[in-house]
């Protein structure tokens, strides 16, 4: 059965288009710097928070109207399928991404849980035959259940830390049998609530040596995915391991594991750390480890994960800048782990939703693109550190200088004259960028 039957194919029809269910702005076989903005963007719908979310917050009951859930237990799974892949046709989405207990209902034990899965993942695999869509990622959900209140991978309970290894190995498999091109570990709980009652370097250690033994099966199985950490500062613990970029990166070289992961990073994610999704993205790629991007952004008015649509060209620009910088993203893409607001309960909104996205994105490539081309930022920033390039300066650089000779250099000076950051100044560039691309015109 159709559960989007008044909905057709989202194509692409200018900016000028009065159609609601078009791509003003995402022209998938547009070239963008060579590249089509389908192989550049790489879209993915989030199964999860499109599929199985249904508007509940702590205040409020679901609002959610999706056709799927009239059904229960394997056949709403079943049903979900159904819906997604039909979805995914509609929005030609290349990729989609989940946990495994988004696709499948957690059994009474873990034999249980695996059969289930077993069943769904064989659906997926036979609707993938016939589709253009790719599994981006797939991940375990070590969080939900009652069982991990402590944590998984640093649970101070083995029982719970053997049970989520064993998710882990079923989740490689899974990930293995459906193609996935990455496996997110998401950190979940792995965190505190209070020092006062926690073993930090067991945790820690125990940490490291689940993602080894990870590593070590997917080896064993041949499952050659990009394994990817996705940084989160807190909620639901008061201080989670994996804070940000920066801090996850010092626990992976810490542990011998940094040359086997990469970042997935999330827009939201980066600013509840106190940073800007472009501050992230910039940190990863120059330790070359920005692995794929999952695409959001919060309310800043609001302290806590609310995972709204990208819409914020300003963000997607900068964001875009980071990522083709990088040389675009690999094996990774840009997965919408994004919800439908609580009151935007219609099904189609769910198409409105992933067109506004995409459409974003797409006006940041194009502007990041310009910007790239006409090296607005790189000339200033080549400017502003002229100084290392001559004299002193590339003494500092060239590892010559010293501290006798700094001090030295340093007697002599009669004057320092510095240079002006210009910021408002660019800031109004990337503004001007951002209109005359919309508009067609050449800047």
């Amino acid at each position: 059965m159709a559960y989007f039957p008044d909905i057709k194919k989202i194509e692409f029809e200018g900016q000028k288009s009065t159609n609601p269910f078009a791509f003003r702005y995402y022209n998938p076989k547009e070239l963008v710097n060579g590249k089509t903005m389908e192989e550049l963007l790489r879209f993915s719908v989030a199964y999860w928070h499109t599929f199985n979310a249904d508007g509940t917050d702590p205040f409020g009951a679901s609002t959610m109207v999706r056709g799927w859930d009239r059904f229960d237990g394997l056949d709403r799974s079943k049903a979900r399928v159904e819906a997604a892949f039909e979805m995914f046709d509609k929005l030609n989405a290349p990729f989609f991404a989940f946990h495994d207990v988004d696709i499948a209902p957690e059994g009474s034990t873990l034999k249980e849980t695996n059969q289930n899965l077993d069943v769904i993942v064989a659906m997926i695999k036979d609707y993938m035959k016939t589709s253009n869509t790719k599994l981006l990622w797939n991940t375990v959900n070590a969080f939900t259940n009652p069982r991990y209140l402590h944590g998984a991978a640093t649970s101070r309970n083995a029982d719970v830390y053997a049970y989520a290894a064993a998710s882990v190995k079923k989740g490689l498999e899974v990930g293995k049998e459906l193609g996935a091109e990455n496996y997110v570990f998401w950190g979940g709980r792995e965190g505190y609530e209070t020092l006062l009652n926690t073993n930090m370097k067991l945790e820690l250690d125990n940490l490291a040596r689940f993602y080894h033994m990870a590593i070590d099966y997917a080896k064993e199985i041949g499952f050659d995915a990009q394994f990817l950490i996705e940084p989160k500062p807190k909620e639901p613990t008061t201080h989670q391991y994996d804070t940000d970029v920066a801090t996850s990166l010092a626990f992976l070289q810490k542990y011998d594991l940094a040359d086997h992961f990469k970042f997935n990073i999330e827009a939201n994610h980066a600013t509840l750390a106190g940073h800007t999704f472009e501050h992230e993205l910039r940190v990863a790629r120059e330790n070359g480890m920005l692995g794929s991007v999952d695409a959001n952004q919060g309310n800043t008015l609001l302290g806590w994960d609310t995972d709204e649509f990208p819409t914020d060209l300003y963000s997607t620009t900068l964001a875009m800048y980071e990522i083709l910088k990088n040389d675009g993203l690999g094996k990774g893409g840009l997965n919408f782990d994004s919800k439908v607001r609580r009151t935007s309960f219609d099904a189609e909104d769910l198409f409105h939703a992933h067109i506004a996205g995409m459409d974003a994105f797409a006006i940041g490539l194009k502007v990041a693109n310009k910007l790239i081309e006409d090296k607005v930022l790189d000339n200033f920033i080549d400017d502003s550190y002229s100084s290392y390039t001559q004299g002193i300066g590339l003494e500092i650089v060239e590892g010559k200088a010293s501290l006798q000779s700094l001090e030295k250099y340093a007697l002599e000076l009669t004057e320092i004259k510095n240079k002006s950051g210009r910021t408002e100044r660019l800031k109004a560039v990337i503004n001007q960028y951002l209109v005359e691309t919309m508009a067609g015109v050449t800047v």
